[in-house]
């Protein structure tokens, strides 16, 4: 694979690609983008029900996985930078690249820091971190992409930038399995459960804060062939997180804690989750996202964000939707694993 270089389309104009551009964290990432004076195009389904287009990007419609007719949308055109939100297997990303070959002069490819050593051996999680989960496929397939990348820089000077978000969130997206079904339990006054015994570390980053800083790794000759991840420097347990969003509903969070192989066992999916990921404490160093980023730290405390959180969901009853297969599942664990008084 040749590298792809591309010259921009005025002498000062820079044009980024968002395969995506409607989510949690690349909604924010678009809007950081447009404020940074680029032209910022998103390529997308337009199926989003929560969040509109950045203004004053451009929007094409069309399923990234549909070749023919993302090859239609994106028909003459290239970009300074393409950032891939919707990839999540080997099979995804060499479709991508062939499609786009040539046409690009940065590839930022977003992975995950689910994707480092689980358990880690030793904290906090640096981008040397090895990576290596054997518990989740989810994890292991952003990995395999990764691989993948790596060698074509390489092999061949793929021109790549690789981010791997942690938890990061905005005022849709509550912290637990669930959403609402946890925080609706909160409020009828029923236990909630949490894995574990609730003292695992973890950090949560809004996504704003991570916008900040991502948006200093486009079109940034520094970026290329390198590794990051941009997490807040506030790492809370597992307790100190329901307690938090508790606090922002009104109420106190009755919470009982079951083990996540306990879970895993009951409900495989959920269970991979846990196990190949929020059970396991993970704080991160961010010194190597600054070299580039300079002064930039996350200034948005989870204190805040949680109530972001409950004030959007109360604010209309259709978004507080229940899980009630899953709030099942939470009845029948806390029957079978809830501490008995003697």
């Amino acid at each position: 694979m040749a590298p792809s270089r591309t010259s921009p389309t005025s002498p000062t104009s820079r044009t980024v690609l968002f395969i995506g551009g409607t989510g949690v964290i690349s909604t924010a990432c678009a809007r950081a983008a447009v404020g940074d004076g680029f032209e910022v195009t998103l390529l997308n389904r337009g199926s989003s029900s929560t969040h509109e287009p950045a203004p004053g990007a451009e929007v094409l419609t069309a399923d990234i996985r549909d070749r023919e007719a993302t090859a239609a949308a994106l028909a003459g055109r290239s970009f300074d930078v393409v950032v891939d939100f919707l990839t999540f297997t080997t099979d995804q990303l060499s479709a991508n690249l062939d499609l786009l070959e040539g046409r690009f002069g940065q590839y930022v490819f977003i992975s995950s820091a689910s994707a480092y050593q689980t358990p880690p051996t030793h904290g906090p999680v640096t981008e040397s971190t090895p990576l290596r989960n054997p518990f989740w496929q989810y994890s292991r397939d952003k990995i395999a992409c990764e691989d993948l990348l790596v060698a074509a820089y390489r092999d061949a000077g793929l021109p790549v930038t690789i981010v791997r978000p942690s938890h990061t969130y905005d005022h849709t997206l509550l912290p637990f399995s669930g959403g609402w079904t946890v925080v609706q339990r909160m409020l009828d006054g029923k236990e909630v459960v949490v894995p574990g015994d609730g003292t695992s570390w973890w950090t949560l980053t809004h996504h704003e804060d991570f916008a900040r800083a991502f948006v200093r790794l486009l079109d940034r000759p520094q970026a290329i062939g390198e590794a990051f991840h941009i997490t807040s420097d506030e790492a809370l347990t597992w307790d100190q997180i329901h307690q938090e969003v508790a606090a922002a509903a009104g109420v106190e969070a009755r919470i009982v804690h079951i083990a996540s192989d306990a879970i895993a066992a009951n409900d495989a999916e959920l269970g991979a989750s846990l196990v190949g990921d929020k059970s396991n404490s993970m704080v991160f160093d961010n010194t190597k996202i600054r070299t580039i980023a300079a002064g930039w730290k996350a200034q948005i405390p989870f204190r805040r964000g949680a109530a972001e959180m409950v004030e959007w969901h109360l604010a209309d009853p259709s978004r507080q939707e229940i899980d009630r297969d899953l709030d099942a599942l939470y009845d029948r664990l806390l029957d079978t694993y809830r501490p008995r008084a003697v």
